[in-house]
């Protein structure tokens, strides 16, 4: 055992002359260890929060969706699409068609996101999760369905099992617009509801499904084209190196999206909002750690004649500064390890058995918890940077004038 983390040990847990100082040190102490347990616990509740909004808005997502820059649609029945088609990580292979468009159902008028789809769109688990109410049929014989996404539905007072139709308008590419009778330039279908659809992404609250082959025709589009192509792939496809090869196929004039790229302004929020709040609280540690620079300073004023006999028995200058040193850190680090450990039981108490519910109608019961290492790892080098600099600054400073 080094002889400074001897002596340190002793001053820390000995009784001072003077009890404000271990009043002090314990209050050092206690405050790191909560804001070491609030840090763990904070930022495991972001995570699991991070999970479920992740969860929701990748329900839906197809794992990497292609789009056009150079136009809005494009044909699909070329050789580069048929060579990613033959891709053996390509579980689907599913053309879409999205367009604003204006409706009117029992009365009522909204505008909506057309989303035209194949009915094999419906095969992935993923989608069918996302029914709430009746099924997604999107052709019952000659009869056009639509899904409908609940925000549209709640608005419009859409049902599945409701007889009334939907009818939809979109302005003719052939036709100009005539002052007399606007109509007579809009195509229309008729869809009657077959479904209500909820991902919990927004981006689907306001879509209504239908025929790609209605979609098609009423966007006046041939049967080959198409605005985006969603891919799913299969459970052993590694994504990134798909969007690669991929991107390598189709050339610069396609954007080739994996789920993270095509949802980067949610994810790029969170990670900053998670950044923002560990520098809050890691921040607040910095202010509670200031009692250890008093605490320091004041056990260094007490304990001079202990250091002048050190110095008349030979040790050495940095010996002296060692021993403060080392009584700081263990002041740091015994409020970090208790601390963090309430913080990762508490969380694990939560994480499996459910403790704190969530106030009114969420979508999970509990407060969504995950501990992450990095979080671990990120929580004790700030706090062990901190201790660093809190510590060193009253050993030097206090100790040069005394020495």
């Amino acid at each position: 055992m080094h002889l400074s983390y001897f002596i340190a040990r002793r001053y820390l847990f000995a009784k001072k002359s003077h009890n404000v100082i271990n009043i002090i040190s314990l209050i050092s102490a206690i405050g790191i260890a909560v804001g070491s347990c609030a840090l763990i616990i904070v930022l495991s509740i972001y995570n699991g929060f991070e999970d479920v909004v992740r969860s929701m808005y990748n329900r839906a997502m197809p794992d990497i969706a292609v789009t056009c820059d150079s136009s809005k649609y494009f044909r699909t029945d070329t050789d580069a699409f048929c060579a990613i088609r033959s891709m053996p990580q390509i579980a689907s292979f599913e053309e879409s068609i999205e367009e604003t468009v204006f409706l009117t159902y029992d009365m009522e008028e909204s505008t909506a996101m057309l989303k035209g789809v194949s009915q094999s769109y419906a095969d992935s688990p993923e989608i069918q999760a996302c029914i709430e109410d009746g099924e997604f049929i999107l052709m019952h014989g000659d009869v056009a369905k639509a899904v409908v996404g609940r925000s549209l539905a709640v608005e419009t007072g859409m049902r599945p099992r409701f007889l009334a139709p939907i009818e939809v308008y979109f302005p003719a590419r052939d036709k100009e617009i005539s002052l007399v009778n606007p109509a007579a330039s809009l195509n229309k279908e008729t869809f009657f509801p077959s479904g209500i659809f909820f991902s919990g992404n927004e981006s689907y609250s306001n879509t209504l499904f239908v025929s790609i082959d209605r979609a098609r025709r009423l966007t006046g589009l041939d049967s080959n084209e198409a605005g985006k192509v969603e891919i799913r792939l299969t459970d052993d496809a590694r994504v990134h190196r798909t969007v690669r090869e991929i991107s390598s196929v189709l050339g610069p004039d396609f954007s080739v999206k994996d789920k993270y790229m095509q949802n980067e302004t949610v994810y790029r929020m969170m990670r900053i909002e998670k950044a923002v709040i560990f520098m809050i609280l890691l921040f607040i540690i910095i202010v509670v750690s200031c009692n250890v620079f008093g605490s320091l300073t004041m056990l260094i004023i007490e304990k001079r004649d202990d250091i002048a006999a050190l110095q008349y028995l030979g040790a050495r200058k940095s010996l002296i500064q060692r021993i403060f040193f080392d009584e700081g850190w263990m002041i740091v680090l015994l409020g970090t390890v208790i601390g963090m450990t309430v913080g990762i039981a508490l969380c694990l108490i939560q994480q499996y058995v459910g403790v704190i519910r969530m106030p009114g109608n969420f979508v999970v019961e509990y407060y969504p918890v995950v501990i992450k290492f990095g979080d671990i790892i990120a929580t004790l080098a700030g706090i062990a940077l901190i201790g660093l600099v809190i510590t060193a600054l009253p050993t030097r400073k206090t100790l040069s004038r005394i020495l």
